[in-house]
């Protein structure tokens, strides 16, 4: 009696070397780090390594170690007073050109790593970090949108001339305000609005009539509903790039909580970064790419002039000079569908670039039409910058144009090519490459609030909880001790491995742990042993009743499960109400609050049932320490 197979006992001493295992890494701190990286007109070099080690060294602080990774500098310090006191320092002695940048990481062993354990995500209140405020910017897309949309009217009034009705507009305009066309007059405009009636991608307007003198305007926007859905995908899409930017770039360094807020703001924390001047530079950046040849017809002599028809100046990114090349774009970044850095025939840094079908299918044509001409990778940012209009301050964006590479098309090609250039150095490389992946942002963006919690407040939070789920653990252990003896001993040590669990399934799935987390935790901790509780009782009523031992453990265990069930189930329908319904740190406490029972349940029945069975399975015992 009370004895279990093999294969149970197996399997608890499996998940309990798993749990261990995952909960390692959380044992291991951060380290303070800065981070330095060149900009395209700076690279990072053994030279940069050594002036930034004087530069420390002025200051008597001791590095832990110095390196360059992936053409940036990874410099670690013993404590964070280090770290801060020497980005004054490298930031000064490197100037303008490089990006100092604060940040932590973790010190996990290599043989932890390799095993795919890592720590448990750390909100800003618990790990320190980057809290931003993103606005995004809704005129840009509306007005590219009303661009289109006007195309397709257009379109559709053509067709309808050409079927003999008279619905010839004199003009037509569009920007973020809607679109307009200009009829002689208000029989023609009648006749119009029928015609974009019947256009089914066209039912997303809605049309009002002004007049102005003799000239009768039809203007179409979007209705209520249909703008409220085009600024929920705009800002979809834009959450979506910048997670996609930053996950492929800082994977295993950055934790990102990226959520929407109203109409048209962003929340983006990112625990353990501190000012990270080039995290804000991967978020913020707009730019794409466009491809397009270069003006044979026409010299920069006659652009000057106003007499090259088609075709506008570039300037080159690395340097002043000009370029003359056609406006027909052959190919978009919106048709790169991979992107990734390699090498050219110099052995110098370059983006192997994959096309989509469509992409494919452009550029195929292009280059067998043009082989021995030159073709231009134009890069397009766009920028914020604050304007006053009409006495309040506004944001315009103002785009960037400029020439990364101008190459002779040497044979033809189609969905796979190549962008190198002379200065492109492996940085500038890795984040062309990067945000070709992810694509371009469907709104140009600014950061409108940011705010820097910093690794002491962190810390001192992290104590305080740890301090709390400790403190009640002791306190529960105690109880248990006094009160059921040896039995109470099984519980506690059913109670420790129950939080190692909670931890360790935190870590596997990265939930983010914040104070509401340790909260959860804590309270899972005293109501933990209310399955032991139930179950010590009952045995003790069946020694009452005057039963064996033995069939007093066997009798405790099985008949409590249901009231053990009854009890847990019912804190889980609350939990995961507080998940589904709850946002930010209410779903933090939910979460450690449910993985909490789940263990809880484990340990407590078939961890505790384990080492009785273990201990007093099978023998003949005349009383029990309870």
């Amino acid at each position: 009696m009370n004895q279990y197979p093999l294969w149970k006992y197996l399997l608890i001493l499996v998940l309990l070397i798993i749990s261990v295992v995952y909960a390692l890494p959380n044992l291991y701190g951060d380290e303070p780090v800065l981070q330095i990286i060149g900009s395209h007109k700076a690279k990072v070099t053994p030279a940069t390594l050594e002036q930034v080690k004087q530069a420390i060294e002025t200051g008597n602080i001791k590095l832990k170690s110095a390196e360059i990774h992936d053409e940036s500098l990874l410099i670690r310090f013993n404590s964070v007073a280090d770290q801060f006191k020497s980005k004054q320092l490298v930031a000064a002695a490197l100037g303008d050109e490089y990006t100092v940048a604060l940040n932590l990481m973790r010190a996990i062993p290599n043989w932890l790593s390799a095993m795919g354990a890592k720590p448990m995500y750390m909100g800003l209140d618990l790990r320190g970090g980057l809290h931003l405020l993103i606005e995004v910017g809704m005129k840009t897309p509306l007005r590219q949108e009303y661009e289109n949309l006007k195309d397709r009217m257009s379109d559709a009034l053509r067709e309808a001339v050409r079927k003999n009705k008279d619905v010839k507009q004199r003009s037509m305009s569009s920007n973020d305000d809607g679109i307009e066309f200009i009829f002689n007059n208000a029989d023609q405009r009648e006749r119009a609005r029928d015609i974009l009636k019947t256009q089914a991608d066209l039912n997303r307007l809605e049309y009002s009539d002004e007049t102005r003198g003799s000239d009768a305007v039809l203007k179409g926007t979007f209705t209520a509903a249909a703008l409220k859905e085009f600024q929920t995908n705009t800002v979809v899409q834009v959450i979506t790039v910048i997670k996609k930017r930053l996950d492929d770039k800082y994977q295993g360094l950055l934790e990102p909580v990226i959520v929407r807020q109203g109409v048209d703001r962003i929340v983006v924390e990112l625990p353990g970064v501190q000012n990270s001047a080039e995290v804000m530079d991967t978020i913020s950046a707009t730019a794409s790419l466009e491809f397009r040849m270069e003006e044979d017809q026409y010299t920069l002599a006659d652009a000057k002039a106003g007499r090259a028809f088609g075709a506008r100046i570039y300037k080159f990114r690395d340097n002043d000079r000009e370029v003359l090349l056609k406006n027909k774009v052959v190919v978009t970044g919106k048709e790169i569908s991979n992107a990734f850095v390699g090498s050219d025939e110099n052995n110098l840094p370059a983006v192997n670039v994959h096309l989509s079908g469509t992409g494919a299918l452009k550029m195929g044509e292009n280059t067998k039409a043009n082989v021995g001409k030159s073709m231009a990778v134009v890069f397009i940012e766009q920028k914020p910058k604050e304007v006053e209009i009409n006495g309040k301050k506004e944001t315009e964006y103002l785009q960037t144009e400029e020439v990364i590479s101008l190459a002779t098309i040497r044979g033809i090609f189609s969905s796979q090519f190549q962008i190198s250039g002379g200065t492109m150095v492996l940085a500038e490389a890795n984040k062309l490459a990067l945000l070709l992946r992810a694509g371009a942002l469907a709104a140009p963006i600014k950061v409108v609030e940011q705010r820097t919690v910093g690794p002491a407040l962190g810390a001192d939070n992290i104590a305080k909880g740890v301090n709390s789920v400790l403190l009640g653990f002791l306190l529960v252990a105690a109880f248990m001790l006094f009160y059921y003896r040896g039995f109470g001993m099984l519980a506690n040590t059913a109670l420790a491995i129950n939080v190692v669990m909670i931890v360790a399934v935190l870590s596997m799935f990265q939930a983010s742990l914040s104070l509401p987390g340790i909260a959860g935790i804590a309270l899972t901790v005293g109501m933990a042993v209310d399955a032991n509780v139930l179950i010590y009782e009952r045995i003790r009523e069946e020694l009452a009743l005057g039963n064996t031992p033995q069939a007093s453990i066997a009798a405790g265990y099985e008949r409590a499960m249901a009231t053990i069930a009854d009890s847990n189930i019912t804190t889980l329908i609350a939990a995961l109400a507080l998940f589904i319904f709850g946002t930010g740190p209410i779903k933090g406490f939910a979460t450690t609050l449910t993985i909490g029972i789940a263990t809880s349940m484990f340990t407590a029945i078939m961890g505790t049932r384990a080492i009785v069975n273990l201990i007093v399975g099978g023998k003949k015992i005349k009383s029990l320490s309870i």
